[in-house]
């Protein structure tokens, strides 16, 4: 299903140039994964900044392709951020857990690293306003 245009540059199917196809981020490695959404996002942009330009020079049935190519590309970014989400919130729950554990084995220990942590706070803050 490949389209050609008069520009003739190098595109990909319905003559959107780039990864529009087949890219979906595997949420393995929440650094690796946020920085492959963000070229994503960025190639997601040159695409429709493409799109938009040469609008006028398509047809309906070749602007109706694009739009569902760069839909299916963004419902695997949507898909792809909310196992971000999910692991990121198993992460904090599990942080948490850990927290509160370590609270209910050690409650004076806490009362003074928290009474300790409000200290330095305070003389941040009152430094800060100095």
């Amino acid at each position: 299903m490949e389209t050609n245009y008069p520009s003739g540059s190098s595109q990909g199917s319905a003559g959107i140039p780039g990864s529009l196809t087949g890219s979906s981020s595997s949420a393995s490695g929440s650094a690796g994964t946020s920085s492959r959404m963000r070229e994503e996002l960025s190639s997601l942009k040159r695409d429709l900044d493409d799109l938009m330009s040469r609008a006028a020079d398509l047809s309906e049935r070749e602007l109706s392709e694009a739009r569902d190519k760069m839909m299916m590309k963004f419902s695997d970014m949507r898909t792809a951020a909310r196992g971000i989400a999910e692991q990121a919130r198993t992460q904090i729950n599990q942080g948490v857990d850990v927290t509160s554990d370590y609270v209910k084995e050690k409650p004076l220990q806490s009362v003074a690293i928290a009474a300790g942590v409000g200290l330095l706070i305070g003389a941040l803050m009152r430094v800060g306003r100095d």
